[in-house]
């Protein structure tokens, strides 16, 4: 038997007799024994009893092939074996204590567009999913307004100009400041003439000093040069007769 179909007679058994919070894995990758394997939960001995049984009953009904079952005398932990599935009925405790989904539990299956409603993926399913208002989906359609038509404005007579409204007085208008006049730094002296400034005391008396200075070393250079050159005469004297 296909294992799709197999794994659909499995979980459709079980929600016949309200099997709670069903678990289907892929362990292709784990495992070369089996395809499959399920988990559901019991609440008393005669649930879990009745849940192998439908599971039994169903798939001998589609001609499936059932290898053996195993936990029925006590009802806690019954193991369905089907060949390419395993299904697991577990009380509560039980399946809290082993933990088979950490073992099994890498790659869920799912049911695609036949979710059940037992399964928590089928719970998720049926809530509606809300829509962000800021997509185009979110967001509901304006009726349609009427729309007015804007008359064009009269043609003007050649020659004729509108005259302007003139601007109302309003508090909102900004008051010109008027300008201030630059006045200059003398008020005596008029616009537009040079005036000359004249120079300081202590600046003649040190200009005048300096020309002074300069005249006289001028004087010594001419004079120096003029003087006549001075020869000198070396005596010699006659050496002792010996």
């Amino acid at each position: 038997m296909d294992i799709k179909k197999l794994q659909t007679l499995v979980v459709d058994a079980l929600e016949d007799v309200k099997g709670q919070e069903i678990a289907l894995f892929d362990t292709t990758h784990l495992t070369s024994l089996f395809d499959r394997i399920a988990i559901v939960s019991g609440t008393s001995n005669r649930q879990t009893k009745a849940l192998a049984a439908s599971v039994r009953d169903k798939v001998k009904a589609a001609g499936g092939d059932v290898v053996g079952m195993e936990g029925e005398d006590t009802g806690e932990w019954v193991l369905v074996d089907l060949g390419d599935m395993i299904v697991h009925i577990m009380q509560a405790p039980i399946r809290a204590y082993y933990r088979l989904e950490e073992l099994w539990g890498d790659k869920p299956v799912k049911l695609g567009a036949a979710k059940r409603k037992s399964t928590t993926e089928g719970a998720e399913a049926s809530v509606p999913k809300k829509v962000s208002s800021h997509l185009a989906a979110g967001k509901t359609e304006k009726a349609a307004e009427p729309v007015i038509e804007k008359k064009a404005p009269a043609a003007r007579k050649p020659g004729v100009t509108k005259a302007k409204p003139k601007a109302a007085a309003s508090d909102d208008v900004a008051v010109k400041k008027p300008r201030k006049k630059a006045t200059p730094i003398d008020p005596s002296v008029p616009e537009g003439k040079t005036v000359k400034v004249g120079a300081t005391k202590s600046l003649t008396a040190s200009t005048k000093a300096n020309r002074e200075e300069k005249a006289k070393v001028a004087s010594k250079l001419k004079a120096a040069a003029e003087a006549p050159a001075k020869t000198v005469i070396k005596r010699l004297k006659k050496a002792a007769a010996e």
